[in-house]
């Protein structure tokens, strides 16, 4: 192989890698395919000076050029062998390819990874593998980068064990010594029990889809009859109101108007919680997908570190079925309606109460106004923790997750892939919904932030609270506030806030920020639609060394 290895690469063009077409031979003795040079020296007309590629000697006037017979020859001989030109560029590695141990200079894909030569091959160096008896009972599995991963750093033995006291693969030397009478198995044990664990979990997540789905379904079907009934209302009141004289006709148009605006609403409460719905179904049909896709690994040891990393099945945020009353919709108004019309005398008095008590029942969402006082704000008040599974590694907790203070040690948080990394911000562990009040101290440079949860984690400054659509946040720092949304900024304030109150009325989309004192003085109102639930979050920042600290108050 080594020969035919030389022989492809003597008889390839060095201008475009590939094995000569139509040789030609430079009195210089370097070979090319003739379109090959023949666009090299195009691009050298100007100069009227030719050169060799490879040696760079310089031909003038430029050669006349022929045709290489014996390498032409050569070329077609190889090709009747099947061995082609180089791989297409697919085959060869990429940055996120693994890529074979065993080629030299430009390394193809990797097939297959062996777990006991902790080594990868390409198709043609895994033959022995296949053909060899010696290599019969090697462990081949799909391309794996770190296989290193598998050797004991302690004894560099194969890690074929699964110490359950701690968690951890280890190998049979460890068992002996360093984990000694703890309780140990083999990895393929271990992966054998974890297996049966995921294969309930995914039970569970196909379970709650089929729930979902026919959630969904009982929805659509109370939508159509909201529709339906709606409809049918409009319908009939109209041909009521058509029998009844001149002067009821404003009424008519006020009752047609006061169905509409419920449909839209009650419609719209629907379509919401389809909606909601719909982004759990597909959160879990993502998480299913990671679940086989895990389930599918061979490695016993990958999956087992990556089994760990697992984080817990969220408990569904909706009951299993959406229980719909049996509500008449809009019957009611109907029959008011009808009502009135044998009533005329008293249309206009106690009977028109009838008809617009009836459209009301339909459960209308009646919208409070935004409080004005301290104690009107503090009805909402809602006792906020900050989650440690987001909080960046340059960031310390205490006061039971209330406070956070930027420290210049790296605290020694597990990983999760919630975890902030790129800037030093930590949300909190409830979302929030419905009408939310919290109030925050601070000191040094802050941003006070509402955000969704699937904003960026790490890698740029889309991850940065206000940086990008997804977040909303007031930058503090010692005399001056600025509001950031989308990299937009708005100056807020010239005066020392100390103590920043935040109302959220998630439903209304208004999110407001307060200067808290003896009054509540408003620094910025934003009036917007939140799409997602939204959590509280916190950005430090140090200014000349400063110690930032920020602490959500308890509020009694």
């Amino acid at each position: 192989m080594a020969g035919v290895q030389l022989q492809r690469e003597t008889l390839s063009c060095s201008i475009c890698l590939d094995l000569l077409k139509d040789p030609v031979t430079l009195t210089c003795g370097h070979s090319f395919c003739m379109n090959c040079i023949k666009d090299h020296w195009d691009s050298e007309d100007e100069k009227r000076i030719y050169s060799c590629p490879q040696c760079r000697k310089i031909f003038m006037p430029r050669p006349e050029l022929l045709k290489n017979v014996m390498l032409a020859d050569l070329v077609e001989e190889l090709k009747k062998t099947r061995l082609h030109a180089a791989p297409a560029d697919h085959c060869y590695a990429g940055a996120e390819d693994v890529a074979c141990d065993v080629c030299t200079g430009r390394k193809l894909k990797a097939l297959k990874s062996c777990l006991v030569c902790l080594a990868s091959y390409c198709e043609e160096h895994l033959q022995p593998h296949h053909q060899a008896p010696a290599f019969k009972k090697h462990k081949l599995v799909e391309p794996y980068k770190n296989l290193q991963e598998n050797i004991c750093p302690l004894h560099d033995e194969v890690m074929k064990m699964f110490c359950r006291t701690d968690q951890q693969c280890i190998c049979y030397l460890c068992s002996l010594y360093e984990h000694k009478d703890h309780d140990t198995v083999s990895a393929a044990a271990e992966r054998k029990q974890k297996q049966r664990e995921l294969d309930l979990s995914r039970e569970e997540v196909q379970q709650r889809v089929q729930d979902i789905d026919r959630d969904v379904k009982v929805l659509q079907q109370e939508e159509e009859a909201l529709t339906l009934s709606a409809d049918k209302a409009v319908k009939d009141t109209d041909e009521s109101f058509t029998e009844i004289m001149r002067l009821l006709q404003r009424r008519s148009s006020d009752v047609k108007q006061q169905i509409r605006s419920k449909q839209e609403t009650e419609v719209r409460r629907v379509k919401d919680l389809q909606e909601k719905l719909q982004q759990e179904l597909t959160k879990l049909k993502k998480r299913e997908a990671e679940l086989k896709q895990l389930s599918l690994t061979q490695d016993h040891n990958q999956f087992l570190l990556n089994y760990r990393s697992l984080s817990a099945l969220s408990p569904s945020k909706h009951s299993s079925t959406v229980h719909v009353r049996p509500l008449r919709h809009f019957e009611d108004v109907t029959e008011a309606v009808a009502e009135v019309r044998g009533q005329l005398q008293d249309v206009l008095t106690e009977t028109w109460t009838n008809v617009s008590l009836a459209v009301a029942q339909v459960d209308v969402l009646l919208t409070e106004p935004e409080p004005e006082t301290r104690a009107e704000f503090l009805r909402y008040s809602q006792e906020i923790k900050l989650d440690p599974n987001t909080v960046h590694t340059r960031l310390l907790l205490s006061e039971g997750n209330r406070e956070v203070t930027v420290t210049w040690v790296n605290q020694s948080y597990p990983h999760h892939t919630d975890r902030f990394t790129y800037v030093g911000q930590v949300m909190s562990k409830q979302r929030l919904t419905g009408r939310c009040y919290w109030e925050v101290e601070w000191s040094g440079g802050v941003c006070v932030a509402v955000t969704y949860k699937n904003i960026s984690r790490s890698g740029s400054d889309e991850s940065r609270f206000g940086f990008n659509d997804k977040s909303w946040a007031l930058d503090c720092h010692h005399n001056s506030c600025e509001f950031v949304h989308n990299r937009i900024r708005t100056k807020v304030s010239d005066v020392k806030v100390s103590r920043l109150g935040v109302y959220l009325d998630h439903r209304a989309g208004l999110l407001s920020f307060y200067r808290v004192s003896d009054t509540m003085t408003l620094l910025h109102r934003v009036q917007t639609t939140f799409t997602q639930p939204l959590y509280a979050g916190v950005w430090l920042y140090s200014l000349f060394h400063e110690k930032s600290t920020a602490k959500l108050c308890k509020l009694k």
